[in-house]
């Protein structure tokens, strides 16, 4: 079997003292990845990281949601050091020239992650992150690239978003760690949109009454087709059971892939096999 992660950060600073040997992992467990940018030098370190490996490494650069607005710092993303918390204390611009360049790379395989974010929010923001979003849909149709999208407490804004004319696109590409519900499903399906799901799918239920906000995954897989699902494992956050609590990595989508089957009540094999099929058809076509 092979499998694919279609949505991981492996140039992140959570892998710096041991990045080559996560991948190697990866590569021995027959998994190809995308690695996914979240502004200006996540990006290009997602791209320059590909661009080391002749093969089953690609790149996503964007800037996401979380980032126009000044950020908490996360050291999984950056590092600890003064230099990253510097540049994580002000809001970054989308520099459309910047990240084009990125986006003619040939390891370059989608743009993102974009979209939109209201679970941290300074409410003057929101704009700005449509504004981002709006103009990361524009370079897709620019380079001709599908969009990795994040979105979160946020959906009927960028369904909105997405529903314009203006952003339509041949090949829209992914909602990544979909949380939606399956009406939200249907309204992006209708736009041409495919949904990546992760290891968050092999926990098990809360004990006592889920809260609203709460999707429940496994209705969800079951209502959307195969042929739109993909695996992600959001390395080096949320690794699937049983490496929950430990930090995440590519070869763990394995498990994810499991999990997809079950739910789907097919075997292993297809379940891997349909979500190759799926993400080379969105992110590599031949």
């Amino acid at each position: 079997m092979k499998f694919f992660d279609a949505h991981t950060h492996v140039q992140f600073a959570a892998y710096d003292a041991d990045r080559k040997e996560v991948i190697k992992r990866a590569l021995e467990s027959d998994v190809f990845m995308i690695n996914v940018g979240t502004q200006r030098n996540t990006s290009a370190s997602a791209v320059k990281l590909a661009n080391e490996y002749a093969e089953r490494l690609y790149a996503s650069i964007g800037l996401h949601p979380i980032h126009t607005e000044k950020s908490y710092h996360d050291e999984k993303e950056l590092g600890g050091g003064e230099a990253a918390k510097s540049f994580t204390s002000v809001g970054e611009d989308f520099d459309y020239d910047y990240y084009k360049k990125l986006a003619l790379d040939p390891k370059t395989v989608a743009i993102g992650e974009c979209g939109l974010d209201y679970y941290r929010l300074s409410e003057e923001t929101k704009e700005k992150q449509k504004e981002a979003l709006v103009r990361q849909i524009e370079l897709a149709k620019d380079v001709k690239k599908p969009l990795m999208i994040h979105c979160r407490n946020a959906f009927a804004d960028l369904i909105e978003t997405l529903q314009s004319p203006s952003s339509k696109l041949q090949n829209p590409g992914v909602v990544h760690f979909f949380t939606g519900t399956a009406d939200d499903a249907k309204k992006l399906m209708e736009l041409g949109f495919s949904f990546t799901f992760g290891g968050v799918v092999t926990f098990p239920p809360k004990a006592g009454q889920p809260r609203a906000d709460t999707p429940n995954y496994n209705e969800v897989i079951k209502m959307i087709p195969i042929d739109r699902i993909l695996s992600e494992t959001d390395a080096p956050y949320v690794a699937p059971v049983p490496y929950r609590g430990k930090r995440n990595e590519p070869a763990y989508v394995v498990e994810v892939v499991k999990k997809l089957a079950e739910i789907k009540g097919i075997s292993n094999d297809e379940m891997a096999d349909k979500v190759f099929e799926n993400s080379k058809r969105i992110f590599i076509p031949i």
